[in-house]
């Protein structure tokens, strides 16, 4: 195969980038290489662009609100983390919030998620949201059929008046296979530095399989809406779906000086 590499390609991978990306997986893997490669150039460009778009929103103190929802072992947390990596982090936070308290359990169902939202000039990333209502809760049982049906009636309301307070609100569900979260789970559970990523949820995740897509497709009937859509990003190759994460959160924002993407 290398006989049939063109220059271009030799001259992509003689760099360090492309030869650990060439050398970091077994067996050898000159296709995977030249992704990587690719998926480096692309992601710093795209990076470079995420920086203009928090300067835009800190220079004219805007707010901003990244909604991540997806099964577990999507990938939330990795497009985070590429979303996040090089921009100022004194004008963003990512926010994952534990099992509600006592106290909370007490009040309005969106009242903590409403206290972490973005001060003027802020980004903040919600690692899933008040949407676990739409989806874990009912399917783990953790809050009421009652509980269920006021969150649906009420959570297009509440978006229309996150929108009509001037925050700029996207929301990106992860997307991923049976097969290929069965895959990242057994990857999670052989490897000593993630297995801290794996849960009592995340063991039932599988077994669960058409309760969460039933509630998921009931989600996204009652809440894509023309104001708030959902976008759905297809993400069983990671590369790939941290690059459209970012894409569409660039073309999502309305800030200034915008490359084409």
């Amino acid at each position: 195969m290398e006989n049939n590499l063109t220059a271009k390609e030799v001259s992509k991978l003689n760099t360090k980038k492309g030869l650990l990306a060439l050398l970091s997986k077994e067996p050898l893997n000159i296709e995977r290489g030249l992704r990587y490669v690719d998926y480096q150039k692309k992601l710093k460009k795209l990076q470079v662009e995420l920086i203009r778009l928090q300067t835009w929103a800190i220079e004219n103190n805007e707010r901003i609100i990244i909604v991540f929802q997806g099964r577990d072992a999507a990938g939330k947390g990795g497009a985070i983390r590429r979303l996040t990596e090089r921009i100022n982090p004194r004008h963003m936070r990512i926010v994952a919030l534990p099992k509600p308290t006592k106290d909370e359990e007490s009040q309005w169902y969106f009242q903590r998620y409403v206290e972490q939202f973005p001060k003027a000039g802020e980004i903040v990333f919600f690692d899933r949201s008040w949407y676990n209502r739409a989806v874990i809760e009912p399917v783990n049982g953790f809050c009421t059929p009652e509980e269920y049906d006021i969150f649906m009636n009420q959570v297009n309301n509440f978006e229309n008046m996150i929108l009509e307070s001037g925050i700029h609100l996207v929301k990106i569900y992860m997307s991923i296979s049976k097969k290929e979260q069965a895959k990242r789970f057994a990857d999670i559970k052989s490897n000593p530095l993630k297995q801290w990523k794996m849960t009592k949820l995340d063991e039932k995740a599988q077994f669960l399989w058409d309760q969460y897509t039933e509630y998921k497709n009931a989600m996204f009937k009652r809440t894509n809406t023309p104001n708030s859509p959902w976008k759905i990003i297809r993400a069983n190759r990671k590369t790939e779906a941290r690059i459209n994460v970012i894409q569409h959160v660039l073309k999502s924002i309305p800030y200034d000086k915008k490359l084409e993407i």
